[in-house]
């Protein structure tokens, strides 16, 4: 029972508190045995919260409602806001101010005490009160009752107190309202000056506080946070208030005077400290601050505009040379080396003059350079319009890396690089929609003009044209190594720089080659015919190449060894290169294939026959990706904006690239494919002499090669310029999915030219061993030599087979090169079954058919398809039936289902050895061994 004990007796109602006072008691801190939870009628923390809105000269008044309110005013939230006001914490400056003025004070204090008269104590009933300090005493109605407003803490009154603020806090805590008293009992005598007639005050203002402009400039800031609203120090605080913001603004005045005096003088001493003092006292409420305004407008740069022409940066062919901008960049950037450096140096790093100065010279003077130039440019083209406005925004930069150098000479500048760049931002954002707008429908005119332009060519080609194009990755003996020089130098391409700025080489004399020329003069090295090796030496002399070859020495010579030996694939190092790209010229889009070289595949094409490899072209895909590339340089220019042009920024990178994949893919791959497709189902073997190969289709493979060595370039592009600016793994990005929508596109395109280029060279092949076997191919005379190698027909179909096979070898992939080759194998077996069921066999004629099987054997085994192998040994197998000469044998063979893995039925058999030449002398006995059965003896008429 000792663990259970008595309730003790609950009062279940207080008159005193109730449940919201008990939880505001809470939030307000206050013990029961310190404060009452309610005063009055009203909690505790409303009464706080209106002792932190009174003014001071009416706290004492609400403070003799009762003791507990007396005992809130001596709460630190009351007087934490009123000294955070004054902000003496965050200024150590205003501190020393004050500690100056309470020193002055103490030392009035003693000379006042010596100056008076010696009286003798003399103990009545007023007290204190009997030691008045008669020269300390102030107006009742100007005190107000604010000497009563400390009475609960400390018996004193200031009124009648001979001794100096400090002097009361000496042993005191360092709290809130300790701080805030001994401020207000130095800062308000000086609000008696404030009464003075308004010439007088900063005279009278100056013999308190001393002769320095940056003394009194703190003074007069301190007055100003003191006569404020959150501290409401006196009754009449607001009319104190106006009359120091009239003093102030006179003190403005004369520290205006005084700075020009001191820069007419070149005084930096002088000048900045009037500029510091000025700071002090403006009010960041009023406006931009008037002294720095007033000295950057003063600077003769904005007066001189007329001394450059931005018209001077078009030649007389109205071609851009940027030479005058360079120079008058130099003056802009002179201008702020000198006086961005003086505005460093004088002014107060919070007030930002520097970039004050640089913003207002980017606006009224480079701004307008700018505009009258872009204006200029629009005039003569759209083209020169997008060079001129990336050239300009480009010289308009070098002010940046000029402020941040000039903001150096101080270290306490708090000049930050993103300050710096939003002043050339702010001056071009005026440009920025039509530029962007101006750059996407550029390339698309561009992007339509080219493939226009190739469309035109195509369409007009003439028969001879067509007869002198040659494949030049299927002239090489390794295609493979042709398509990686071509795109090692394809990145070396890219990697050129690119200058934005368009100048003029003096010494030369001649233009230097920007950008967007070093670019196409790259292109032009990119033709694949110097990548062929040796048998290429009349290279350069046809109309629609290069117009000099390197007094006959090739770019590369690359060895073209076996694939599968990679160490001794190797490009060898040109052997004169040249002194530059620019030596060479190229003429308006051209197909690399057309340099008249003739290979043993092109020259098996008659004048008849359309060219399909003449459908697609590098030139144009070089030509498409360098108008995108030098238009994606332009805009990259900007990439740094930040804010909403930042964002279109971004946004317009990603559509110039997916405009050229669209112009790659629709306007070029897919239609040279889809042409080609159907130009090669029009294809007829019969039409053509030639066998060992179907022109169509060998050029349909070189197609393959170029539409491959375009989409590697555009992953390299994609990967050098464009993975920068986006997440590659997003699989949302817009860029991302186009790029993935045109690579399927491709892969569709050469799908469905393989399945008609595979159509194409069956029936070639079907053709050739028709034509090509003897009728009495199979069934020779007895007397006739037995030849055990395979027929003409045989050797031919193999050749054009293992002619095109390797062709597309190493321009696709792994998979659809294995699809390929299935597919040439299950058409093959076809092919040959259809044949066999069409010959008449004799017994050693089926030695031949052996010979010819074993040789398509042995050439699908180096195709390395499984699946396909397996049914060639079965047809191979089967060929043993026409070498058996018993007929019972035979029957017994027929009969096996085993034999050829389930390939071949007892009836499929059956049908092949139908062929044989004494098939009509063993018919009885086969049928007879194989159903057990004879016509003769089991079938009788009725």
């Amino acid at each position: 029972m000792d663990k259970f004990t008595a309730l003790e007796p609950v009062r279940l109602y207080t008159s005193a508190t109730s449940t919201g006072a008990r939880l505001i008691s809470r939030a307000t801190g206050y013990k029961p045995g310190f404060t009452p939870l309610l005063i009055g009628r009203l909690p505790s923390d409303l009464h706080l919260l209106v002792l932190s809105h009174l003014p001071i000269p009416d706290i004492p008044a609400y403070t003799r409602c009762c003791r507990s309110i007396a005992a809130l005013a001596n709460d630190e939230s009351v007087w934490a806001k009123r000294w955070k006001a004054l902000r003496i914490d965050k200024d150590p400056s205003l501190q020393k101010v004050l500690d100056e003025m309470d020193q002055k004070f103490n030392e009035k204090a003693v000379q006042s005490r010596a100056a008076a008269p010696p009286t003798i104590p003399v103990e009545d009933e007023f007290g204190d009160f009997t030691t008045a300090d008669v020269f300390g005493a102030s107006p009742a109605e100007e005190m107000g009752d604010f000497a009563a407003a400390f009475s609960n803490m400390q018996r004193f009154s200031v009124l009648a107190s001979p001794k100096s603020p400090s002097h009361f806090f000496r042993g005191s805590k360092e709290t809130s309202k300790a701080k805030y008293i001994r401020a207000h009992l130095i800062l308000k005598p000086l609000t008696r000056v404030l009464l003075s007639p308004p010439h007088r005050i900063l005279s009278d203002l100056a013999e308190q506080v001393g002769s320095s402009l940056y003394q009194e400039a703190k003074t007069l800031r301190l007055l100003s946070l003191f006569l404020s609203k959150q501290i409401q120090p006196l009754r009449q605080w607001e009319t104190l208030y106006m009359s120091l913001r009239s003093a102030m603004d006179r003190f403005d005045s004369n520290l205006l005077a005084a700075f020009d005096v001191a820069d007419g003088k070149g005084d930096e001493k002088g000048m900045r400290e009037a500029a510091d003092s000025s700071w002090e006292v403006w009010d960041s409420n009023g406006g931009d601050w008037e002294m720095g305004k007033v000295w950057a407008e003063k600077r003769e740069i904005f007066y001189q505009q007329g001394k450059w022409r931005a018209l001077d940066n078009f030649t007389k062919e109205e071609e851009l040379d940027f030479a005058a901008m360079d120079e008058f960049m130099e003056v802009i950037l002179g201008a702020i080396n000198e006086h961005g450096a003086r505005a460093v140096r004088v002014f107060p790093p919070a007030s930002q003059v520097l970039l004050l100065f640089s913003e207002r010279l980017a606006s009224e003077v480079v701004g307008e350079y700018i505009t009258t130039l872009l204006a200029r440019a629009r005039e003569i083209s759209n083209d020169i319009y997008l060079k001129s406005a990336a050239a300009s925004f480009r010289e308009a930069w070098r002010m940046v890396d000029n402020i941040m150098e000039v903001a150096k000479q101080r270290k306490d500048s708090d000049v930050s690089r993103t300050k710096a760049e939003d002043v050339v931002y702010q001056m071009f954002e005026t440009n920025m929609d039509e530029y962007l707008d101006e750059e996407v429908e550029s390339v698309k005119h561009a992007f339509e003009l080219i493939c226009k332009g190739w469309d035109q060519e195509v369409t007009s080609a003439s028969s001879t044209a067509q007869a002198a194009g040659a494949t030049r990755f299927l002239a090489s003996q390794n295609p493979a190594l042709v398509k990686r020089n071509v795109l090692a130098s394809f990145t070396s391409l890219l990697l050129l720089p690119v200058t934005i700025v368009p100048r003029t080489v003096g010494v030369v004399g001649g233009a230097l080659m920007t950008g967007g020329t070093a670019a196409v003069q790259g292109i032009a090295m990119l033709n694949p015919q110097r990548w062929v090796g040796g048998g290429m030496s009349g290279i350069g002399k046809g109309p629609n190449v290069y117009s000099r070859d390197l007094e006959g020495a090739t770019l590369f010579e690359a060895d073209e060894p076996d694939e599968d030996d990679p160490q001794k694939q190797r490009i060898v190092a040109q052997k004169k290169p040249p002194e530059s790209l620019a030596q060479f010229d190229i003429g308006s889009p051209t197909p690399l294939m057309t340099a008249g070289i003739s290979t043993p595949l092109a020259s098996s094409s008659s004048n008849t026959t359309h060219q399909l490899d003449l459908l697609l072209s590098l030139d144009v895909a070089l030509e498409i990706i360098h108008a995108d590339r030098e238009s994606l340089k332009r805009v990259e220019t900007f990439a740094g904006y930040p804010g909403h042009y930042g964002h279109r920024v971004r946004d317009t990178i990603e559509e110039i690239f997916i405009l050229m994949l669209q112009a790659v893919g629709e306007r070029h791959v897919s239609k040279g494919f889809s042409q080609a497709t159907d130009r090669m189902k029009e294809y007829k073997p019969a039409e053509h002499a030639e066998t060992s190969s179907v022109a169509p289709l060998v050029q349909f493979f070189e197609l393959v090669h170029i539409g491959d060595t375009i989409q590697s370039m555009v992953q390299v592009y994609f990967d050098k310029e464009l993975a920068p600016h986006i997440d590659k793994t997003d699989f949302l990005n817009a860029v991302v999915r186009e790029k993935k929508r045109f690579e399927n596109s491709l892969d569709d395109s050469v799908a469905a030219g393989l399945n008609a280029g595979t159509e194409v060279l069956m029936n070639q092949v079907e053709h050739i061993i028709l034509t090509l076997t003897k009728p009495r191919e199979y069934y020779p005379p007895e007397d006739a030599p037995l030849d055990l190698g395979p027929t003409t027909g045989c050797t031919e179909a193999i050749q054009c087979l293992e002619t095109h096979c390797k062709l597309l070898k190493g321009s696709t992939s792994k998979e659809v090169l294995e699809v390929f080759y299935q597919e040439v194998g299950l058409r093959l077996i076809a092919i040959l079954q259809k044949h066999i069921k069409r010959q008449i066999i004799s017994l050693s004629g089926g030695f031949q058919v052996i010979a010819d099987l074993n040789t398509y054997n042995a050439f699908i085994a180096s195709l390395k398809i499984p699946a396909i192998i397996a049914d060639f040994s079965h047809l191979k197998m089967l060929g043993h039936v026409y070498v058996v000469e018993d007929a019972k044998d035979l029957a017994q063979i027929v009969r096996d289902v085993t034999r050829y893995g389930g390939a071949y039925r007892p009836e499929d058999v059956y049908e092949f050895i139908q062929r044989r030449s004494d098939w009509k002398k063993i018919e009885k006995t086969v049928d007879k061994t194989m159903y057990n059965l004879s016509f003769k003896e089991d079938c009788r008429i009725c």
